[in-house]
């Protein structure tokens, strides 16, 4: 009887944010950038995709999945964006396999990463910068992030995951902004 139920079931479709080709940045120099591992509440980090929020609920797309915990593929699309924009520099992931040590982090506090309830993908995030030096005389730098597609996604997760990676670019253009806001790292 298991065997007839489990050739019903049919595989999830898994998804993936991709980064997106980025202007280098004059002026971005030679440094070594830590993309901290983003903070996810725990109603967007789940297998299953998040299509959108409406009201009070949260609706999933049925059968497709993130293809790994969103926290660190956005952390690593978010490192490979930035890098693009500051050739210069060494970019990295949080507990990426590499030994060096950063001068500079970036860190972001997810809230929104989906579609609004008219189906156009949202990203809603608090977005930090800081010099790796400690004390009273580290600076750091922190703004909201708030970007809305103007792509109509519906609750077509090609198009929701598309725009999404979009959105992280535009994310990473912000954040090498306030990079280069800081005192020379």
């Amino acid at each position: 009887m298991a065997a007839g139920l489990s050739a019903c079931s049919s595989s999830p479709q898994l998804y993936t944010l991709a980064p997106k080709a980025g202007v280098p940045v004059a002026g971005s120099g030679s440094s070594v950038v830590e993309v901290r591992t983003p903070v996810v509440p725990a109603r967007l980090d789940r297998d299953t995709i998040v299509q959108e929020s409406k009201g009070y609920r949260t609706e999933l797309a049925s059968g497709n999945s993130w293809s790994e915990a969103l926290p660190d593929m956005l952390g690593h699309t978010l490192a490979a964006d930035i890098g693009q924009r500051m050739p210069m520099s060494t970019v990295i992931a949080q507990n990426d396999a590499v030994t060096t040590t950063p001068t500079a982090y970036v860190e972001v506090t997810i809230r929104n990463f989906e579609s609004d309830s008219s189906g156009y993908p949202i990203i809603i995030a608090a977005l930090s910068a800081h010099s790796a030096a400690s004390g009273s005389n580290a600076v750091v730098s922190t703004e909201p992030f708030v970007w809305r597609s103007s792509q109509y996604v519906g609750d077509n997760s090609d198009k929701l995951v598309a725009a999404l990676s979009d959105g992280v670019s535009v994310l990473a253009d912000h954040a090498v902004a306030k990079l280069n806001s800081l005192p020379r790292f």
